[in-house]
């Protein structure tokens, strides 16, 4: 009689790194656009949310906008930059 041995696996699952998307400061648009940009980009975000990144960005040169995976990470910066604005990711360390 034989022992057959079951290898048991586990499934650890893996969360898809994130990246932050960030805003930077312009001296061409105006900050009602920039909150305007914004919020028509990033469609979870509320105006207090937006005027506060708008202000940050505004008053230290660069501001966070949202973490996410980096394929939206992508997609919320490339939306930026088709507005006019400065948007960079990087991962989140």
């Amino acid at each position: 009689m034989s022992v057959e041995t079951i290898e048991k696996r586990s499934t650890i699952r893996q969360t898809a790194p994130r990246y932050k998307v960030l805003l930077h400061n312009d001296d061409f648009n105006s900050m009602e656009y920039v909150v305007q940009a914004l919020l028509k980009t990033v469609t979870s975000l509320t105006v207090p949310q937006a005027v506060s990144i708008m202000m940050e960005a505004h008053t230290n040169g660069v501001a966070l906008v949202i973490t996410c995976t980096q394929e939206h990470a992508e997609f919320y910066s490339e939306g930026l930059k088709s507005q006019g604005l400065t948007s960079t990711i990087e991962p989140d360390s």
